[in-house]
């Protein structure tokens, strides 16, 4: 398996020691696991849990519900034709299974529908930074301050009551992996939250899951034509991470440096404690970010990579994952040469792939990953690799697959149901479960 993979196995591991230390129920992967190990930013990790467990949303609110379906994908095995899906009081789920095999108890609500899916994970959004009224008051995805910034917090400008979080629930998107956007060297920290709830305690389901990167000209154009060529982003980043190998070493052998939010944040990067999230584009880029985690032993997620099939041999050889770009992404700029087959041929190579509605300059700010599956599958994808790409592989690749992304008892009772195929155009979302709670039933 790939490092990353590696590594986040390791985490879900030391979530399970510590999982009776884990605060409320939004499930901190961040908080009691990372408070024990030496570093300023654990602490911090901590404090946030303490602050977002107490705004857990109460438990009385969930019910026991019963899900049916003609179709159910449960992305953990092939579909089940006539399926039941059960999820308890604590919203997980309890049994999957044939409607022949699986009884349902009384006192359940239950809810049909043509075809069950899990809830959709949209693998890379700015969604709840950046709002639908494209005024400047609520675009908090990119601070234009500095080029270098790892140590923005999502979750201190996340606004859960933003509509397209609303608008991305409806269509059956259940987890957001979003934060601070492409368009900086380093923009900031990302997150994972649950399209639900009236704060981000309520919605919060990792507060620190990657540092987000970006490699090539948009950087320049957002900074006033700083820093410049694309090797003096490539230096001042090593500038960076090797003032953070120093931190590190200080701390590791007894020293006190000062605190140093920027250098706490890319120390954890180097731990590999969070990924790197590097925005890269063209296959010169792509070549780059895969260098700079030679150098640094950095787990690396690829995200955007439109010219990620023209280094296949690559990437698969480094292996990374891709978070890929929307499939209708317009053709332009440094997405010129994307294809829509770029999902194919990355899965076709063995690569792992996860599809992203990404970041939009435009109202109403936001793609829906479901509709960008749709299209991957129209250009040769199968349709359970296609609906993987939002559900199971999007998780895996976040490394939150002991939560969300299939229907299997233990996880998270997160459901989308549809009144026919998914990938159809005149197909409806008309029911959405989060944890248990029906938080939507209309036909979208």
């Amino acid at each position: 398996m790939m490092g990353l993979h590696r590594a986040r196995a390791r985490w879900a591991e030391t979530d399970a020691r510590a999982s009776a230390d884990r605060l409320g129920s939004s499930g901190l992967r961040g908080g009691a696991a990372v408070a024990r190990r030496v570093s300023g930013a654990g602490i911090m990790a901590l404090a946030a849990g303490l602050v977002f467990g107490a705004l857990a949303l109460p438990s009385s609110l969930v019910a026991q519900v019963a899900v049916r379906g003609e179709t159910v994908h449960t992305m953990a095995g092939p579909a089940i034709r006539d399926g039941v899906v059960l999820v308890g009081a604590n919203g997980k789920i309890e049994r999957v299974g044939p409607a022949s095999e699986i009884r349902i108890p009384e006192g359940y609500r239950t809810l049909s529908a043509a075809v069950v899916t899990p809830g959709l994970v949209d693998a890379h959004t700015v969604v709840g930074l950046a709002g639908y009224l494209n005024q400047p008051h609520e675009q908090d995805q990119l601070d234009r301050a500095s080029a270098i910034q790892p140590e923005l917090r999502a979750f201190d400008a996340y606004n859960a009551r933003e509509r397209l979080v609303e608008w991305m629930r409806e269509h059956g998107v259940t987890t957001l992996h979003t934060g601070h956007g492409p368009g900086a060297l380093v923009s900031g920290q990302t997150m994972i939250v649950k399209t639900r709830g009236d704060n981000v305690g309520e919605a919060l389901v990792d507060s620190v899951t990657a540092v987000a990167m970006t490699l090539g000209p948009e950087v320049s154009r957002n900074f006033n034509g700083r820093p410049g060529t694309r090797s003096k982003g490539m230096a001042l980043l090593r500038a960076e991470l090797i003032k953070a190998q120093d931190y590190l070493h200080k701390v590791e052998n007894g020293g006190a440096p000062a605190r140093d939010l920027k250098l706490e944040t890319l120390a954890r990067v180097l731990r590999r404690e969070v990924p790197a999230l590097i925005t890269a584009q063209r296959a010169t880029e792509i070549l780059a970010a895969l260098r700079l985690q030679r150098e640094f032993g950095f787990d690396l997620i690829l995200d955007g990579a439109a010219e990620a099939y023209t280094v296949i041999d690559k990437i698969r050889e480094a292996g990374v994952p891709i978070i890929l770009h929307p499939t209708m992404a317009r053709h332009s700029g440094s997405l010129e040469n994307a294809t829509m087959e770029s999902a194919r041929r990355l899965r076709d190579a063995g690569i792992p792939v996860a599809l992203q509605s990404g970041f939009e300059g435009y109202a109403p700010k936001t793609r829906v990953v479901l509709f960008e599956a749709a299209m991957a599958a129209a250009y040769g994808l199968p349709f359970e690799q296609a609906l993987a790409t939002v559900t199971i592989d999007a998780a895996r690749i976040l490394g939150i697959d002991d939560r969300v992304g299939s229907l299997e008892p233990g996880k998270d009772g997160d459901l989308a149901l549809f009144d026919g195929d998914p990938f159809e155009y005149t197909s409806h979302v008309c029911g959405v479960v989060i944890e248990g709670q029906v938080v939507s039933e209309s036909c979208r």
